[in-house]
């Protein structure tokens, strides 16, 4: 299990370099995890070692998002000024998002041949 975390760690390290020294407009951790993409889809041994840290950080990913619900709720006089601005963007972004995913679930299943003709 340690050499787990530490092979994400070494991952997320290596995608902070990366993304440093190249100077790309990427945030290190999602340059890690294209690494880390790449480690997996070659090494077996790394999918093994990685499986059950990954099973458990993702049954307790609400713990996550623990830190940034408290720190919206520290600005929360902040954010009560711009209440109707923040409904709107999050409305807009919600059906925009449900748009997107209908219409790229419609083209996937075009191009795959798996659409149900109506009859």
């Amino acid at each position: 299990m340690i050499v787990a975390i530490i092979a994400l760690l070494c991952c997320q390290l290596a995608g902070e370099i990366v993304s440093r020294s190249l100077g790309l407009p990427l945030p290190g951790p999602v340059a890690g995890m294209g690494l880390l993409l790449a480690g997996l889809m070659v090494s077996e041994r790394l999918r093994n070692a990685v499986r059950p840290v990954a099973e458990t950080i993702l049954g307790n990913m609400m713990l996550l998002f623990v830190p940034a619900g408290v720190g919206a709720a520290l600005q929360l006089p902040k954010l009560g000024a711009a209440t109707w601005p923040l409904v709107l963007a999050v409305l807009v972004s919600t059906l925009a998002a449900i748009a997107v995913g209908a219409l790229s679930f419609t083209l996937v299943a075009r191009l795959t041949g798996n659409h149900d003709e109506a009859p």
